[in-house]
């Protein structure tokens, strides 16, 4: 495989686990961000690996998330490897409460077609909880298990990848002020910043919300929304509940260490990342609905982050038809933890010039009707 000389624009769990890739890969990578690893959307993250459920009836995003899941056991245990780090990484399942017929209708009709697939998936009766979330809310009518999902600490593997790729020889520069990305001649792609002007053979764009605040010259603005996501952190017995537990208006991502992620909240508020007091309150109202026993735990954390919305909501990933070397990865919106290890593949393949995967012609930046 040739060599090649990249430069990775972000340092999120995008731009991390693709510099990993690239440099183990053989590339000479060089990672340039506006601020630490992981403080984007990353650091808001709960890490829930669900395709079945996170897809939001989208065929599309569904495939994808089923594929990238299908890859995580072996991309985690290479990183453990690589990095020496610890990861915390659950495929425990999901467990979906219905609380209306309609709720009930809906995820029969997915448990009917995870049959069809041939992915594992059952309906709970409430009878049947304690053998499952003894503690889910009594009020639902049912409940659906998909034991293949599960979750990561996306911190620990955006960290852990970023260290695996300095172990590969990866270089990364932090805080670098504004990002401005410039053809070069000789078919090179520059990127320049107020202390640095750096050059590559290929340059990959994975910023997140921030891809639409970084210039490329020649290139309409990269069509990127940042969406604010909140979530609140309780403190409670460990064990409290086994699995990630699902409800209509959000979801709980049991910790190892007994804490519980609550999520989380859709906000097109721009690029304000604070946190808010009604956003608290009616998360952990959404955690004691859920498993009632969450109504006195305890708020040890807040945790905010924008997500990079595209206009399709699908992400933006493949080549920039007005400069050859430059290759978008962003705007991965809400699956961004569980599209990590398709992202890493088909960037890779991208960067090497290897075959044309099926997928990309659906995620191709020129499906937008605007200048990349």
């Amino acid at each position: 495989m040739q060599s090649r000389s990249v430069i990775v624009v972000g340092a999120g769990i995008v731009g991390c686990t693709v510099a990993y890739e690239l440099a183990r890969s053989g590339a000479s990578v060089h990672v340039i961000e506006t601020r630490a690893p992981g403080q984007g959307a990353t650091r808001a993250s709960a890490g829930i690996l669900a395709p079945f459920i996170e897809g939001h009836g989208s065929t599309l995003l569904r495939g994808l998330g089923k594929r990238s899941l299908d890859l995580y056991d072996p991309f985690i245990a290479q990183l453990r490897r690589d990095s020496n780090h610890p990861l915390i990484y659950r495929r425990n399942g999901t467990f979906e409460l219905a609380f209306s017929t309609a709720d009930v209708t809906r995820l029969g009709e997915l448990a009917s077609l995870l049959a069809d697939r041939g992915v594992g998936g059952s309906w709970i009766e409430p009878p049947q909880f304690p053998n499952y979330e003894p503690a889910a809310s009594p009020a639902a009518l049912g409940a659906l298990l998909i034991p293949s999902h599960g979750f990561v600490g996306v911190t620990s593997l955006t960290l852990a990848a970023a260290a695996a790729a300095e172990n590969f020889g990866a270089r990364f520069t932090m805080e670098t002020g504004a990002i401005r990305i410039v053809p070069i001649d000789d078919g090179r792609v520059g990127v320049h910043t107020p202390q640095l002007k750096l050059d590559a053979d290929r340059v990959v764009l994975a910023a997140g919300s921030w891809s639409s605040q970084i210039t490329v010259e020649g290139v309409d603005a990269i069509p990127v929304t940042p969406i604010r996501g909140q979530l609140i952190q309780l403190q409670a017995d460990a064990g409290a509940i086994e699995r990630v537990v699902w409800g209509p208006d959000g979801y709980l991502v049991p910790w190892p260490d007994g804490s519980v992620l609550v999520g989380s909240t859709v906000e097109d508020v721009g690029f304000d990342e604070s946190h808010t007091a009604d956003a608290v309150q009616r998360l952990h109202e959404v955690a004691a609905g859920l498993v009632p026993r969450l109504a006195a735990a305890e708020i040890s954390s807040v945790r905010t982050g924008l997500r990079p919305k595209g206009p399709d909501d699908v992400p933006i990933l493949g080549r920039s038809r007005v400069i050859p070397g430059l290759v978008y990865a962003t705007a991965h919106y809400r699956n961004g933890v569980l599209l990590t290890p398709l992202t890493v593949q088909l960037v890779r393949a991208l960067v090497f010039d290897c075959a044309a995967d099926p997928a990309l012609a659906d995620l191709d930046p020129s499906r937008l009707g605007v200048r990349l």
